[in-house]
């Protein structure tokens, strides 16, 4: 996030916000703040540089959810189809 971003954020009364929780407490670096957006009819995907968003997004998948009876089985091959991105820039 920019410097202005990071201010602005900070500005925001806590008491108002639906999880009352500061910036601060929410990311360890304040330029990298990672969030998870959910659609509720599960089309939309949030991609870089739409609409007025100046923020940029990596696109990521969840790993998939092993039952108990099937740990003991071989490991499930990946399905991402996206590449790991490290935070080094």
């Amino acid at each position: 996030r920019t410097a202005n971003e990071i201010a602005t954020e900070k500005a925001v009364p806590v008491d108002t916000l639906r999880d009352p929780q500061h910036d601060d407490q929410r990311v360890q670096d304040p330029k990298w703040l990672v969030v998870i957006g959910v659609c509720t009819h599960l089309g939309c995907v949030p991609v870089a540089n739409a609409g007025d968003l100046v923020a940029t997004t990596v696109l990521a998948t969840v790993l998939t959810t092993t039952r108990p009876e099937e740990s003991a089985k071989d490991q499930l091959p990946s399905t991402s189809k996206y590449q790991h991105t490290p935070l080094e820039m």
